[in-house]
């Protein structure tokens, strides 16, 4: 596969105003991507946000770009991830478009790409937009341009979508809920779904002015949510990401779940109800707790790279339909092509109303081992790794922790860093070892 210039494996993404994500930039991009696109179908995209305030400079450098090469734009304002895939889906365009970082601070952004089946762009047409942003940008003729139009109903679709996934015969009257939206794109749709399934919803991260989605709130920072879920005696919290896509759960007693216990709570409640076709789908960094829980199910259970791309792939090469993160990202196929954090609280919801159990009840069957990471610092172009002292303490390590723990030596992408982690249900085990991987890392 060719090396990608501009795209990472979540679409182009960085600091606002800093290459690439500058208007130049959005526009040429916006018009390469319809250059490409242009050759099928119904010459429509959807255009979706966070809540940054760069959305709304990005938005319209990508309609612009896109006019020029001849497709129609339809803005759905601030809305998850997710809806964006969805509603791609449903209305049959040609592609959609997320301008959203995540879970970073607001004055990063990104663009990122699905396809008309609301999955990520495959390799193949985000490599042929990279070759078509090295040609001299160009425009069709003025009846061929393309027109911007703006989708007034689509967080009332969506609303609607997510809460026809909650089973009929079920309600969510008699719990109360605190839901964190992280100041995101999930502002105006989560609150909504929960209270028109019955809940009594109390909320936070719900008041977005361009500067402040993710910034101590949402599931990278549980310490409001968690207070509120105490003093409120609430049922469970939830907190969703920035963009909607991942989810970190509370319990009643203020126990953080995270994306591990969350896919074994779907998974088991898609076994008990006989809807468990084939197995998960965890990552290098899944805790070895959920699949020691798995197995003892007897669902299988496969790692892949970390990374939701590479859960996707892993989950459609096995044709499986549960796949997830430890940090929320989960996926649920039958669903949604893309992870939903909405979409998941909804069925940790159900299983709760189903089994009649509370959130720590249902989580208790996964105990996470304790984890320890040290990252070592190293300078030369050579890899630690492959040292024979490091191997053969890595290799004394594994025997030692006799399949009751695992340990995950990497190399950063990004840093000259190389990441020790031990996980073992022994926590001063974990730190000896660790400690130990590093110290014949760090003589090297």
């Amino acid at each position: 596969m060719a090396e990608r210039k501009y795209f990472g494996t979540d679409g182009v993404r960085g600091k606002v105003g800093t290459f690439p994500i500058t208007p130049e930039f959005a526009l040429k991009l916006g018009w390469a991507a319809g250059k490409v696109l242009a050759t099928q179908g119904s010459r429509k995209v959807l255009i979706g946000k966070d809540t940054r305030i760069s959305g709304y400079m990005l938005e319209s450098a990508l309609e612009a770009g896109l006019a020029a090469a001849g497709l129609s734009a339809a803005f759905i304002g601030p809305m998850p991830t997710p809806a964006v895939a969805y509603l791609t889906r449903t209305f049959r365009a040609e592609a959609g478009i997320v301008i959203s970082a995540s879970h970073n601070p607001y004055w990063d952004n990104g663009i990122k790409f699905f396809s008309n089946k609301g999955t990520k762009l495959p390799d193949d047409v985000e490599q042929a937009i990279e070759a078509m942003l090295e040609q001299p940008m160009d425009c069709v003729e003025s009846a061929e341009l393309g027109r911007a139009s703006r989708i007034s109903d689509a967080a009332g679709r969506y609303i609607e979508f997510c809460k026809s996934t909650f089973p009929a015969a079920l309600s969510l009257e008699n719990y109360k809920i605190v839901v964190d939206c992280a100041n995101g794109a999930t502002y105006h749709i989560a609150p909504n779904v929960l209270r028109e399934l019955g809940a009594e919803v109390i909320e936070i991260g719900t008041k977005p002015n361009g500067l402040n989605i993710n910034e101590k709130c949402g599931a990278t920072d549980i310490h409001a949510l968690r207070e509120i879920v105490l003093q409120s005696k609430a049922d469970v919290g939830l907190a969703y990401d920035g963009d909607g896509d991942r989810l970190i759960m509370i319990d009643h007693l203020g126990n953080a779940v995270d994306g591990d216990q969350i896919l074994f709570i779907i998974a088991r409640e898609a076994l008990r109800a006989g809807k468990l076709s084939g197995g998960v789908v965890g990552t290098l960094m899944s805790n070895m707790a959920l699949e020691v829980a798995l197995k003892q199910l007897s669902i299988p259970f496969v790692r892949a790279n970390v990374g939701d791309r590479y859960v996707l792939e892993k989950m459609e090469e096995h044709g499986w339909k549960f796949g997830g993160e430890n940090s929320g990202h989960i996926i649920i196929l039958d669903k949604n092509s893309t992870g939903d954090g909405i979409i998941a609280s909804l069925e940790v919801l159900a299983a709760m109303v189903q089994q009649r159990m509370s959130l720590n009840e249902l989580a208790s069957a996964v105990k996470l081992f304790p984890q320890v990471l040290i990252n070592v610092r190293f300078s030369g172009g050579a890899n630690p790794l492959e040292h024979d002292s490091v191997k053969a303490i890595a290799a004394q390590v594994e025997k030692e922790l006799d399949g009751n723990g695992r340990i995950l030596l990497r190399k950063s992408g990004t840093e000259p860093l190389i990441r020790v982690m031990v996980e073992c249900a022994d926590a001063e085990l974990a730190q000896q070892s660790a400690e130990r991987i590093a110290e014949a890392v760090k003589r090297i």
